[in-house]
């Protein structure tokens, strides 16, 4: 099972990230990141909703038409 970093661990970590990027680009990766995973949040909330309103059934204003799904089943034998 994997250990979870601790303090020496992460000063590391960042330490090394610093000298990798250097200190101004390290707030536009954050900025990116952030950006990133809003559009992510916002695009599955959009499925859902797309998901919940394509799967109730359409019906017209102004007719008693029944839908396939609503429609009882029959069997018919054939001679």
């Amino acid at each position: 099972m994997p250990q979870i970093p601790g303090g020496f661990e992460l000063i590391l970590i960042l330490a090394v990230v610093l000298l990798l990027f250097g200190g101004k680009k390290i707030p536009q990766l954050a900025k990116g990141l952030g950006e990133g995973i809003r559009n992510f949040k916002k695009s599955v909330k959009e499925d859902d909703t797309t998901e919940v309103a394509s799967s109730e059934p359409k019906k017209v204003e102004g007719t008693d038409a029944v839908t396939e799904a609503e429609a009882p089943k029959t069997t018919e034998k054939q001679a």
